[in-house]
C-alpha cells in the first residue's frame, strides 16, 4: 500500500512538472522551439524511487558521480535500453574512460585537462555522443566551471582543436543571486557560439530557466522528494 502511494506521488509529480514545463514554454519567447526535456536528478535517491520513475516512463536521468551511476544503472540500462543517462556532476580524469562507456551525455566539461582526456579516449565505440561545457556564471571559487570571460575561447578550443561534439552549455547559478541574469548570460554565450542546447534550471528555478531558453531542466527534489544525505 505504501509503495503504491509513493508510486502515485512520483507519477503525479512527473505529470505536474511536465505539464508545467509545457505551459511555461508555450508562454515564453522560445515557444517555437522544442519543449525542454525533463532530466530526473536521481543522485542519492533510493533505488525504489528511481525504479518508480522508470515505471512512469521517465527516460532521462542525471547522476553526479561515475561510480554511483555504474552501480545503479549498468543493469537497469540493459533492461531499459531507451534510457538516456547524463553526467551532471564533476568528472575526474581517472574516471573518464568509465564515464564515456556509461553516459549518453556529459554536461560538465569544465577545464582543459578534462577536455583533452576526453578527446584522447573518444572513439567510434564510445557511448557518449554529446557534451556540454559547464560555465561558472557566478565565478564562485567553490564551483566547477569555466570563467564566462574565458568561455568563447574554451568552446572554440574544444570544438576546433579537440574535435569534441560540443552541443551546449550548462550552469548552476549562485543560491543567493537572482538566477535569471545567469540564465541570460549562458544563453548569450551559447548564441554567439552557435550552440543549441542549454541545461539550466533546477527544482527551485526551472520556470525562470525556461523563460530564457532552457532546452533541458534538471529536477530532483520536486520529482523524487528530498534526497538522502
Amino acid at each position: 500500500m505504501n509503495g503504491a502511494k509513493i508510486l502515485e506521488d512520483i507519477k503525479e509529480n512527473i505529470e505536474f512538472i511536465l505539464k508545467n514545463i509545457q505551459n511555461k514554454h508555450e508562454k515564453s519567447f522560445f515557444s517555437e522551439n522544442k519543449v525542454p526535456k525533463l532530466v530526473a536528478v536521481s543522485k542519492k535517491q533510493p533505488d525504489h524511487k528511481v525504479d518508480e520513475a522508470i515505471a512512469c516512463r521517465q527516460k532521462i536521468f542525471g547522476e553526479n558521480r561515475v561510480q554511483e551511476a555504474i552501480n545503479r544503472w549498468k543493469k537497469r540500462i540493459e533492461i531499459n535500453n531507451d534510457i538516456e543517462l547524463r553526467l551532471i556532476g564533476p568528472l575526474q580524469t581517472n574516471k573518464v574512460k568509465q564515464a564515456l562507456s556509461l553516459f549518453d551525455v556529459i554536461e560538465t566539461i569544465d577545464r582543459e585537462k578534462i577536455a583533452t582526456e576526453i578527446a584522447k579516449n573518444l572513439h567510434e565505440k564510445t557511448k557518449t555522443n554529446s557534451f556540454y561545457i559547464q560555465v561558472n556564471t557566478g565565478n564562485e571559487p567553490q564551483k566547477s566551471g569555466i570563467d564566462p570571460l574565458e568561455a568563447d575561447k574554451f568552446i572554440k578550443y574544444c570544438i576546433e582543436d579537440l574535435n569534441l561534439p560540443i552541443v551546449g552549455l550548462m550552469c548552476i547559478p549562485p543560491v543567493n543571486e537572482e538566477p535569471s541574469m545567469h540564465f541570460l548570460l549562458l544563453q548569450k554565450i551559447a548564441n554567439r557560439n552557435n550552440l543549441s542546447e542549454l541545461s539550466m534550471g533546477m527544482s527551485s528555478d526551472y520556470e525562470d530557466a525556461i523563460k530564457f531558453g532552457a532546452t533541458s531542466v534538471r529536477i530532483g527534489s520536486l520529482l523524487f522528494g528530498n534526497r538522502q544525505v
